[in-house]
């Protein structure tokens, strides 16, 4: 009788002895390798920020060249090609890189970066429109937005993968930024074409007055999150004289009446103002790219030399275990006389109100000053991380209500939200539960478009 195959087979080969050294190497090794991702992820937010950037620049001097009749701006606009075509190479560069094995990059960031690559792909032949003077101003500049709103998402979700607080941090401050720069570029190209068609237009006042308000809400997180030295910087920069110019010609913009005349030369005026304002967030934008370089930097090099060290990385293992079994250790130290069993921090607040002896007290409070410490530091860590993940995870929420209004009632993206702003001002409730109201109701609840509630 033969033995069953499972018998008979050969024994599989025996598994590598583990040890302690390996898995503290190792544990040090996968960490390495998060911080580089997470370097990488740095280089690819500034090549989509340079991009759009440039691409910024492009439409606001087409939205002037197209409003004119090609009259204005043609070698700028010209200028603006050339500076961005070589940053589209680039990100399509990186975009390949980011999708190699091993960089981590998720499915949803892969699909963003589609999605932004089919934009980059209809370049050539948006330009060719513009320069045959085919397209409107109007719709260059949606083109362009469109293009420019696909990259911001990107940068959005690069944001929202990241699990390392302090640069979550520095993500979150660097995407509101460049919203709220998206907002002004927007701003510079509507407001350059109501100045150079030479009247007044309700629908495009209207654009303006909700990209100001967008430049604000982004502008409040952004000094939220960002380091003191950068709301210091742009906190300076609204108080120059570049600035109130700015806000005198948007209010000559913004209080005309439709159809009135609009001195054409102030094109000019209005597309330097707003560059200058636009490039202020620009500035910032590289100096938060900096930090996110040196920070992501120096944990490499940190966590580098670290591993090198694999003695060293061992007794930081022995002196450094879990809070809770140092208490025990404590608790059983045959030298000391034992008090009542180790409780969690939050219980043993009020322990040293109830020791007797000034030796047990010093005891009680080296312990609670431990467990206190540690506590103290792991909230803050975690509540820097939530904090991050909430404000992305409320831009999800409004984001999404949007889409709902959008396909249920045919708003463009704009009605859309302005809608939802004009609830939360009437119901004096906070944008994110209008819109978590919003996702809430049922279908029959939207009237269809095209007809009355």
């Amino acid at each position: 009788m033969s033995l069953p195959a499972a018998l008979s087979a050969p024994a599989p080969a025996a598994l590598p002895a583990l040890s302690v050294s390996h898995l503290v190497l190792r544990a040090k090794q996968l960490e390495i390798d998060a911080l580089k991702h997470l370097a990488a992820r740095a280089e690819l937010v500034d090549v989509i920020g340079q991009l759009i950037h440039a691409l910024q620049r492009e439409r606001g001097a087409t939205s002037v060249y197209l409003a004119s009749g090609g009259q204005q701006f043609t070698e700028v606009r010209q200028a603006a090609v050339l500076e961005a075509q070589p940053l589209e190479a680039q990100a399509r560069a990186i975009f390949a890189t980011q999708t190699e094995p091993g960089q981590g990059a998720s499915a949803r960031m892969i699909s963003m970066m589609a999605w932004a690559l089919m934009g980059l792909d209809m370049l050539d032949g948006l330009r060719t429109q513009i320069e045959q003077r085919t397209l409107s101003a109007h719709d260059s500049v949606a083109a362009f937005s469109r293009l420019i709103a696909g990259l911001v998402e990107l940068i959005f979700h690069v944001a929202d993968a990241t699990a390392h607080p302090g640069i979550s941090r520095l993500l979150v401050a660097f995407l509101h930024l460049v919203q709220s720069k998206e907002a002004a570029g927007q701003e510079r190209a509507v407001g350059a074409l109501l100045y150079a068609s030479g009247h007044g237009d309700e629908a495009q006042q209207q654009r303006l007055i909700h990209l100001i308000d967008a430049q604000e809400s982004s502008l409040r997180v952004f000094e939220e999150f960002a380091e003191p030295a950068l709301r210091t910087h742009w906190q300076q920069h609204l108080l120059t004289p570049g600035v109130a110019r700015l806000e005198r010609l948007r209010r000559t913009l913004c209080t005309a009446r439709p159809g009135a005349a609009l001195d054409a030369q102030l094109s000019d005026d209005w597309f330097e103002v707003s560059s200058a304002h636009i490039t202020a967030q620009w500035d910032l934008q590289q100096q938060l790219v900096q930090a996110l370089r040196q920070h992501c930097e120096a944990q490499v090099r940190a966590a580098e030399q670290a591993l090198l060290d694999a003695e060293g990385l061992l007794q930081q293992l022995r002196d450094n275990p879990s809070p809770h079994a140092q208490a025990v250790e404590r608790f059983f130290d045959a030298a000391a006389q034992p008090g009542s069993m180790p409780l969690p921090a939050a219980v043993t607040e009020g322990l040293a109100n109830h020791i007797d002896t000034a030796a047990q007290q010093a005891q009680a409070s080296s312990l609670l000053d431990m467990l206190q410490a540690q506590s103290a530091r792991l909230a803050t860590m975690e509540a820097e991380l939530e904090t991050a993940r909430r404000t992305l995870n409320e831009r999800k929420v409004i984001e999404r209500a949007k889409g709902v209004l959008m396909s249920r009632m045919g708003l463009t993206e704009e009605a859309a939200f302005r809608a939802l702003q004009k609830t939360s001002m009437d119901q004096n409730r906070r944008l994110l539960d209008v819109a978590e109201a919003t996702l809430s109701l049922p279908d029959f609840a939207f009237p269809k478009p095209g007809t009355s509630k």
